[in-house]
């Protein structure tokens, strides 16, 4: 029988980002403390109110000594779990726990990095193991085309599958004016761009940009009684089989096949109930394993599910809504920002891209190389 005793337990009542796309002159601590601020003040609280600090960065040893440092808080309860761009949907189930525990009040998750204007370079927390550096891999990119390839030579997956993923992505990225790459895409351009590592172009990779953004968690019993509307963590779940890429037990399917599955036990929901789902998309292939493993299709057939813009504005099934890392934002670490849109979506604030009646959602971070896999389900109240 499903564990649901955390359902509902907690809510997100501020959200908030901050230099996305471009933000030069800003250190990554800035853009974290700008998000932080905003997401705070969105809440109605004060800095002093938050008692329970939770952060990864790519760029801090210590994320949450230099926030609190940062912010001038002093937590009661504090979380620095780092396992990649998967890290703030652990955090949305750590604040939970620890809220419902009573060991904080008001908790703050939140990320910041400069990564595009500090060196325009991606910065990759997935460095190579030593049983890889003899073969002077890239990464993460060369990891992901070898998952990607291996799912071309099992299931027939295709270059105009995976096009099919950054044509949806790009397509909603058009309707949402915060997000860094906008404008004409075609299958022509993404088919022709250039080979980065094969089968994986240009085009099949994220973006690299600057980006921070932080929201603010507090007991579901007491969200009412703040101006923020309220959305409520429901459930979520996490797995994590290997670091390596090499150590993966199958380069066709994640952990996200157990995550999925324990925040939707925990949520009380089905793949059928959801009305948006963001993946992390850091290359075209993520996309396709994540809906597979998260059963929206069966193994093997994600390359086919995404195309004839199945995933794209007005298709059958809303992903990524906000443009993904593929063309809205992607600063190191991107599962804040999954959060982010989701909360956007269910509070019908996402204007052009606003999906109608949006009262549930899947959130699903990845971190190293297809690693650490950790899904959260968030709702409005009327899921709960």
């Amino acid at each position: 029988m499903s564990d649901r005793t955390l359902r509902g337990k907690s809510a997100i009542v501020g959200m908030a980002t901050a230099g996305v796309g471009e933000a030069p002159g800003f250190s990554a601590m800035e853009l974290l403390g700008q998000a932080a601020v905003a997401a705070v003040a969105e809440a109605g609280l004060k800095m002093q109110d938050i008692d329970g600090v939770f952060a990864a960065t790519s760029s801090h040893a210590f994320p949450t000594m230099s926030v609190v440092e940062y912010l001038g808080l002093k937590p009661k309860f504090f979380d620095g779990t780092n396992v990649g761009g998967s890290s703030f949907e652990m955090h949305l189930l750590q604040a939970t726990l620890a809220l419902d525990a009573g060991l904080c009040d008001a908790a703050l998750v939140c990320y910041g990095s400069n990564q595009r204007t500090a060196g325009g370079r991606l910065v990759s927390m997935s460095e190579p193991q030593w049983h890889e550096t003899p073969y002077r891999p890239r990464h993460p990119i060369t990891a992901y085309a070898l998952a990607t390839s291996r799912h071309m030579a099992e299931y027939g997956t295709t270059r105009d599958h995976l096009a099919d993923v950054a044509l949806a992505a790009r397509d909603w990225a058009n309707l949402n004016p915060e997000a860094f790459a906008r404008g004409p895409l075609t299958r022509d351009d993404i088919l022709s761009a250039r080979m980065i590592s094969d089968p994986l172009t240009k085009a099949d990779c994220c973006l690299v940009t600057d980006g921070a953004a932080a929201c603010v968690l507090v007991r579901a019993d007491r969200a009412k009684d703040l101006p923020g509307k309220p959305v409520y963590f429901l459930g979520a779940g996490a797995a994590n089989h290997h670091r390596s890429i090499v150590a993966m037990p199958d380069l066709t399917t994640t952990a996200a096949a157990e995550s999925g599955p324990r925040a939707m036990d925990m949520a009380g929901v089905r793949q059928a109930d959801l009305d948006l789902v963001m993946v992390y998309d850091a290359f075209t292939i993520n996309t396709i394993l994540f809906l597979e493993d998260l059963g929206f299709c069966p193994k093997g057939e994600g390359g086919r599910f995404v195309a004839d813009g199945r995933i794209a504005p007005g298709g059958d099934l809303a992903v990524n809504t906000n443009g993904g890392g593929l063309s809205c934002v992607h600063p190191g670490m991107y599962g804040l920002f999954l959060i982010a849109e989701a909360v956007a979506q269910i509070r019908g604030v996402a204007g052009a891209r606003q999906i109608a009646d949006c009262s549930l959602a899947l959130c699903h971070g990845n971190g190293g190389t297809l690693s650490s896999q950790c899904t959260a389900i968030l709702g409005s109240e009327a899921a709960l």
